[in-house]
């Protein structure tokens, strides 16, 4: 085997190791608004609850509820934006799809 082979090799190897990290790392960010709902859930439950007990205070627990969600959902936004800057921007991952399709072709 030659030098150019294996540099092609070592090429693809760390290719493809940093093409199987972006999809960890978009997979874990996606998550992200997965915790998002929960806790957006949470805090609906809550102010549910805070409203029925106290229902002259209705007004102040409507807007710091809907202020809080509006907050907590641009860390849902945020991870999938990161998400899709991984998965569809990566200059690496774009390298290693364009030299597997020198290999098949």
């Amino acid at each position: 085997m030659d030098f150019a082979a294996a540099a092609t090799m070592d090429f693809a190897a760390a290719a493809a190791t940093v093409f199987a990290a972006a999809n960890l790392a978009a997979a874990i960010a996606v998550l992200a608004g997965l915790f998002v709902g929960v806790g957006q859930g949470n805090v609906a439950a809550k102010a549910i609850e805070s409203m029925a007990r106290q229902p002259e205070a209705r007004g102040n627990i409507n807007t710091a509820m809907i202020i809080g969600m509006a907050m907590a959902e641009t860390s849902g936004i945020y991870g999938l934006v990161i998400a899709l800057l991984l998965l569809f921007v990566n200059p690496i991952s774009n390298a290693f799809i364009s030299y597997l399709g020198t290999i098949g072709g």
